[in-house]
């Protein structure tokens, strides 16, 4: 295992294996990022004000009654057995640097990223307007407005670029790296606790970048409940229901703990007084994590198409393009069917009308020349939702991609531009009137209180609610903005970029001054750098990553996140990229110039780790010649383990060949422990690349193995029995392994008969060059 590290502290990690290259993903990650990646898990499963204090116990309640932590853990069980390897591997990595994790724990934090990225909180806010305007004004507060926000990313015959857009948090939300094995050689951008790359990424051959595509996938349900003789009960399409109740405790730093009845209903929990929450992750207990592996593998745009056929949730737009010049689009994620009304309102939960039907809305897929996505309304995604972006970002990307801007040029486009004074009178302009309205007695009853946690505050606050929709709400009331504030009254004496500064949300326990950054930049520009007229000008969402993806020449890619590599403020990889970030300017991506770094050496990859009964605890490591030839010499010097064909040989002589072993990437060797004591040798190799190849017809999906188990003077009774099961599989958690092959010496009867207990069936016998071996093999299970 190698990494790397560019000027910008970014890691560039090599691997012999894939699961090698996730452990290292994880372990590398919790060096760089092991406060963020211990919040992130707290977070998932609402335990962080045990150690944050009170103001995190709303989250936590949230997370607890959303049942996060359950979500990710049932979806784990539900991967493939590829998937889940490739989970526990990262988490391998994450505890070896002594952090906190488990195999399903990336998926807690990837729902924590987007549970409330979804729909339902704004469904409450229509619900509120609804009750204290009327139902004609909820057309107001459209998002499809002059003042939307939201992503951009294009596409055009050799290259993919885009910028998307979420809260500023530092650290940042979104981590640069590069992951290459013998099976591909990936750079992209990925949530920090997750492996792999999952929203923008290049493979060499194709690339990929991922908007929201607005659509609805979230609903809210009105429960009715009451008490039966059986328990708790909530009425349902079909009369009363059992439903599940948990109660558990929020503890809370230096506070008293809090006591919480976790609901759940055959809709989905009840996350806010009487409404729960369905959700395509919840109802089907995937998350999607199955298009993780296939699109490191992806070569073409198809199989990243392919690759996302496993999305769960958001639903995003996705563009792709590859080196043949194929471009397509095409929306990716779970979309249900059912009634209009669930798009706009929490619905009855009795009432069979809103009931999810079987099955998913049809997504779009499709080739074509160019494209541009701005989380707009378009024919690929109108039909999936109702709030979108205007179409004023899309359109400008459009007229500067036909009048031949390059990315730099479009990722900086704005009407707000930091040093104009006009701007700045523009904005204060806005300003003052939205506060205007804040106390017009036409909106009075907005005010009322909504009734919802205030956890949900960002979504519900009347006066947010009317700076970003400021248009809109004017146009409804009929109202003049220059009669509710003058605009030759306004001050103007301060530049857009003097009032319109960074403003980054810190991660709990983080304190950071941060450098003065003045923006340009504004909701409705392609540089998307968000405040909120009459509350604030600072820009707290804004492109939380840049890239531009080069499919004609590679080298040429670039990218940026707002703050840097490293979570740690003692890093000089902290803020590093943020003066850069601010200009408009991209680091390389593919830079070859990247150092060495030197590994841990206590950088042990545990392959496998499994609780043998009566035994202990199994662990495989990737044998190392210099720290492990000793104990293998012992081993295959005894006159018991003659057949291993070492007998002879010197320590350098074992050591040597294993280095020789270490350096190929089609045979591998591993140590066998038990609690942490070595107990014996696994290899694996490929047929096709040994000789043993030479004498037999090598099928596709043939993979080798040889064991030897030395438990030296510990008593393991039937231990091999033990050991054997779980090593096939492992070996078959690869789904392209569709058959072992073992080729024991012919005077091996033990290890003969153990292979046939196990299910091998025997071949013919065969003259290698230094034994006459039975070939035998073992069918993948159905």
């Amino acid at each position: 295992m190698r990494l790397r590290r560019d000027d910008y502290g970014i890691p560039h990690l090599r691997a012999g294996s894939v699961l090698e290259l996730a452990y290292l993903q994880g372990r590398v990650t919790a060096t760089d990022r092991g406060r963020q990646l211990t919040v992130e898990r707290r977070r998932s499963e609402g335990t962080l004000a045990e150690i944050a204090g009170a103001e995190e116990a709303g989250w936590d309640v949230f997370a607890r009654r959303a049942r996060l932590d359950d979500t990710a853990r049932r979806s784990f069980a539900n991967l493939s057995g590829e998937s889940r390897a490739f989970l526990e591997a990262y988490a391998n990595g994450v505890r070896a640097a002594g952090v906190g994790w488990h195999p399903w724990s990336s998926i807690g934090v990837f729902l924590v990223q987007n549970i409330l990225f979804g729909t339902f909180p704004s469904k409450m806010w229509r619900a509120h307007v609804a009750r204290t305007l009327g139902p004609e004004a909820v057309k107001w507060f459209a998002v499809e407005g002059p003042d939307g926000s939201g992503s951009n990313a294009w596409a055009v015959p050799g290259l993919i670029a885009g910028d998307p857009h979420r809260v500023l948090e530092l650290p940042g939300i979104y981590q640069q790296v590069r992951l290459s094995c013998p099976e591909f050689d990936v750079a992209g951008l990925t949530f920090p606790g997750v492996p792999g790359v999952q929203h923008f990424g290049h493979t060499g051959t194709v690339a990929w970048a991922v908007t929201n595509a607005m659509a609805d996938y979230q609903d809210l349900f009105t429960e009715e409940v009451r008490q039966g003789p059986a328990g708790t009960e909530v009425r349902g399409p079909g009369g009363w229901e059992a439903a599940l109740v948990l109660q558990e405790t929020v503890f809370v730093r230096d506070a008293d703990p809090i006591t919480i009845d976790v609901v759940e209903t055959p809709r989905g929990p009840v996350v806010d007084g009487p409404l729960s929450l369905r959700t395509p992750a919840r109802a089907a207990l995937e998350t999607g994590f199955d298009t993780l592996l296939p699109l490191l593998r992806a070569r073409t745009a198809d199989d990243v198409a392919d690759a996302f056929a496993h999305w769960v949730e958001p639903v995003n737009s996705v563009l792709t393009a590859d080196t043949t010049g194929r471009i397509l689009q095409l929306t990716a994620g779970r979309v249900p069917v059912r009634d209009d009304r669930n798009r706009w309102y929490p619905v009855p939960a009795w009432d069979s009308r809103y009931e999810w039907k079987t099955g998913w809305a049809d997504l779009a897929r499709e080739q074509v020349p160019d494209a541009v996505n701005a989380n707009d309304r378009r024919p690929d995604t109108a039909m999936h939702g109702i709030d979108f972006a205007p179409p004023l970002r899309a359109e400008r990307i459009r007229a500067l991609l036909d009048a031949g801007a390059g990315p730099r040029t479009i990722h900086m486009d704005t009407a707000y531009p930091v040093d104009s004074l006009e701007a700045g009178r523009q904005a204060a302009w806005r300003a003052a009137v939205a506060r205007a309205l804040h106390e017009h007695p036409a909106l009075a009853p907005l005010f009322e209180p909504s009734g919802h946690d205030p956890l949900f505050a960002p979504w519900t606050d009347p006066r947010a609610r009317i700076g970003y929709a400021l248009d809109g709400v004017l146009a409804g009331l009929g109202l003049d903005p220059a009669t509710l504030a003058d605009p030759a009254a306004v001050d103007s004496s301060a530049s857009w970029g003097d009032r319109h500064l960074l403003h980054a949300v810190q991660l709990p326990g983080l304190s950071v001054s941060l450098p003065t950054i003045r923006l340009g930049g504004s909701g409705d520009c392609v540089l998307n750098t968000a405040s909120i007229p009459g509350v604030t000008d600072v820009c707290w969402r804004g492109p939380v990553a840049r890239y531009v993806w080069d499919l004609t020449d590679r080298s040429r890619s670039g990218w940026i996140v707002p703050f840097g590599a490293s979570g740690d403020p003692s890093s000089p990889h902290f803020l590093d990229q943020l003066p850069l970030w601010s200009r408009g300017e991209l680091i390389p991506v593919f830079d070859d110039r990247a150092s060495p770094v030197s590994l841990p050496e206590d950088l042990t990859m545990h392959l496998l780790s499994s609780s043998l009964p009566g035994l202990g605890e199994l662990s495989m490591i990737p044998l190392d010649p210099a720290a492990h030839g000793a104990v293998v010499h012992a081993w295959v010097t005894k006159p018991r383990n003659r057949f291993w064909g070492m007998g002879s040989n010197t320590l350098d002589e074992v050591r040597d060949i294993y280095e020789f072993l270490a350096g190929l990437d089609t045979h591998h060797a591993y140590l066998l422990q038990l609690d942490d004591e070595p107990i014996g040798i696994f290899q694996t190799y490929e047929p096709a690349e040994d000789p043993v190849g030479a004498f037999y017809d090598v099928r596709p999906g043939d993979f080798g193995m040889h064991l030897l188990l030395d438990a030296g003077d510990r008593v393991l009774p039937h231990v091999t029995s033990a050991v054997f099961p779980v090593l096939m599989d492992w070996l078959f958690a690869e789904p392209s392994r569709l058959r072992i092959v073992a080729e024991p010496d012919v005077r091996n009867e033990r290890m003969i008969g153990r292979l046939r207990r196990e299910g091998f069936t025997l071949g013919p016998e065969i003259d290698l060059d230094h034994k006459r071996a039975r070939l035998t093999f073992l069918d993948r299970p159905s």
